[in-house]
C-alpha cells in the first residue's frame, strides 16, 4: 500500500519555488522535500558505467533503473543481438550484490532452479541444497524454453521472495529482483508463458534495433577493444544496502489524488475496452503507481506529474492486456490500444 497524506501534510509535500519572480516558469528550480539528490547521482554513475560497453538503448537501461527502485521484476523481449542479457549483466556488475544467471532449456526442471533436499549420511537426514535461484539480481535467459512445469516454479518466489520446500519456507535475501529475456519470433521449441506468469513482472521492455548512428558507434566501439568486453572495467556504485533505502525513500514520494483518479481511470478503460479480451488487474495500477514514483524520484522530484504515469503505462501494460480475436485478426496491436486510451482521458492539471 503506498502512504496516505492527510490534506495538510500533502500541502507541506507540495514542492516551492526557489524564485517566484523568474519571468521563465520553465525555468524555476524546486526544492525537495526528500533528499533525492545521491539517488540522482547513483542512477547517472549506473548509466555512465553501462555506457562504457552498451550504445544507445536509454530506454531498456533506465526501465530496468526503475524496475529495481520498484523492487519489480522486469521481461525484456527482443530479436537476438540487441544487447538484451549483456545489458543485465551489466547493470548488475554496477550493483554490489549477488548475481546468477540461469539459462532456460527444454529439459530444465524446477529443482534445477529452486534446489532440492538430499540425503546426509552423516546426518542420516534429509538437508535441503539451494538452487541458484538464491541471489540479489537473477538473469533468466529465454525465459520461454522452458516447459510450464518449470516456468510454475517461479510463481512463488517472484511474487513473496521466498520458496516453499518440503513444508518449509526459505526467504530470499533482499533486494530480489528476476530480469528474464525472451526472443519474439523464435516460436519452434518454445513455451508461451501464461497471463498468471506475466502478471508477476512490474515491466515488458521491448527493444528494438539500435539507430544508424548508433550502430555505426557500436562497431567502432568493437573494432578498438577488440570484439572483447572487459566486465572488469565495470564499477560497483550501489550497495544492497543503498538499493533498499532508495526503494523505501521512493514510498515517500508524493502522488496528489486526482493522479491516483488518472491512473485508475486508465486501468477501467483497459476492461471496458471494446478492443481488448482482458483487461489490467489491480496490480497493474499499483504498478504504474510504483513506476511512476521512481520514474519522478530519478529525476529528481518528491512528486509525481501526468507524464511521469504515461512514461510507464505501456511498459507495465502491454504484456498484461489480450486483443480480441477480430482485432487479432486485423494486425491490431496492444500498443495502439493503450495509445488510444492515453489519448482519450483527459490528463490531470
Amino acid at each position: 500500500m503506498t502512504e496516505e497524506y492527510n490534506a495538510e501534510e500533502q500541502e507541506q509535500q507540495k514542492p516551492i519555488p526557489a524564485d517566484t519572480n523568474q519571468n521563465d516558469s520553465n525555468s524555476m528550480e524546486f526544492t525537495s522535500r526528500l533528499d533525492l539528490e545521491p539517488l540522482k547521482n547513483h542512477v547517472e554513475k549506473i548509466k555512465t558505467e553501462i555506457a562504457k560497453v552498451i550504445v544507445g538503448q536509454e530506454e531498456m537501461i533506465e526501465l530496468l533503473i526503475i524496475s529495481i527502485l520498484t523492487n519489480g521484476h522486469s521481461l525484456i523481449e527482443g530479436v537476438p543481438g540487441v544487447a538484451k542479457t549483456i545489458t543485465a549483466k551489466l547493470l548488475a556488475r554496477t550493483m554490489d550484490v549477488d548475481f546468477n544467471r540461469i539459462q532456460f532449456t527444454p529439459d530444465l526442471m524446477p529443482s534445477d532452479i529452486l534446489g532440492t533436499s538430499i540425503f546426509n549420511v552423516k546426518n542420516n537426514d534429509f538437508e535441503y541444497k539451494k538452487g541458484p535461484i538464491f541471489s540479489n539480481i537473477i538473469l533468466i535467459d529465454e525465459i520461454n524454453r522452458a516447459p510450464a512445469k518449470t516456468q510454475a516454479a517461479l510463481f512463488e518466489v517472484m511474487a513473496e521472495r521466498q520458496i516453499t520446500m518440503d513444508g518449509e519456507e526459505y526467504k530470499m535475501d533482499l533486494p530480489f529482483l528476476v530480469f528474464a529475456t525472451q526472443n519474439p519470433i523464435e516460436q519452434e521449441g518454445t513455451y508461451r508463458l501464461p497471463e498468471a506468469q506475466l502478471d508477476r513482472f512490474l515491466f515488458k521492455i521491448n527493444v528494438n534495433y539500435p539507430s544508424l548512428k548508433d550502430e555505426i558507434q557500436i562497431l567502432i566501439d568493437n573494432h578498438k577493444r577488440h570484439d572483447k568486453i572487459d566486465f572488469n572495467s565495470i564499477k560497483s556504485v550501489l550497495s544492497a544496502k543503498e538499493i533498499l533505502h532508495y526503494q523505501d525513500l521512493i514510498k515517500k514520494v508524493v502522488v496528489e489524488d486526482h493522479l491516483l483518479n488518472y491512473i485508475a481511470a486508465i486501468i477501467q478503460n483497459t476492461r471496458t475496452n471494446a478492443n481488448l479480451f482482458l483487461g489490467a488487474s489491480p496490480r497493474a495500477s499499483i504498478a504504474i503507481l510504483n513506476a511512476a514514483k521512481a520514474n519522478a524520484a530519478i529525476h529528481g522530484r518528491d512528486f509525481v506529474t501526468p507524464e511521469d504515469i504515461k512514461r510507464c503505462t505501456k511498459a507495465v501494460l502491454i504484456h498484461r492486456l489480450v486483443l480480441t480475436p477480430e482485432r487479432e485478426m486485423e494486425a491490431f496491436t496492444v500498443e495502439k490500444v493503450i495509445d488510444q486510451i492515453l489519448e482519450t482521458i483527459e490528463i490531470p492539471r
